[in-house]
């Protein structure tokens, strides 16, 4: 990230900011947890509980490329406390919605991220 478009907000106020934001981006019953990750101060740790009986949980890593766009990339899926397979057709589709969610909600901050 080059310093002029770099984002303007702490770590930790963008964490809380998607975490007022995001739920409304995803599905009204999953439920999101947002925290600023300690390995980068330009990336989010997301765990999105799906809802249903299934019990699965999504595991992302989000950083900042520049003060509107985001590289989102999967680190675990999880289901009732263990890691699953996640290359089944229906996790497939769950990754590729959960990751769409997640840069509509980047675009929603953009007011709060641009320089």
């Amino acid at each position: 990230m080059n310093k002029q478009d770099g984002l303007r907000i702490g770590q930790q106020q963008l964490a809380e900011a998607w975490q007022r934001t995001l739920p409304d981006t995803i599905n009204e019953t999953d439920s999101a947890i947002v925290k600023p990750d300690e390995a980068n101060e330009q990336a989010l740790r997301i765990t999105i509980e799906a809802a249903g009986h299934q019990m699965y949980s999504f595991d992302f890593r989000v950083e900042y490329v520049d003060s509107r766009e985001v590289r989102v990339e999967l680190v675990d899926v999880e289901r009732d406390g263990r890691s699953v397979d996640e290359r089944t057709e229906i996790i497939q589709q769950l990754i590729q919605d959960y990751t769409r969610h997640i840069h509509e909600c980047a675009q929603t901050l953009h007011a709060v991220t641009k320089t």
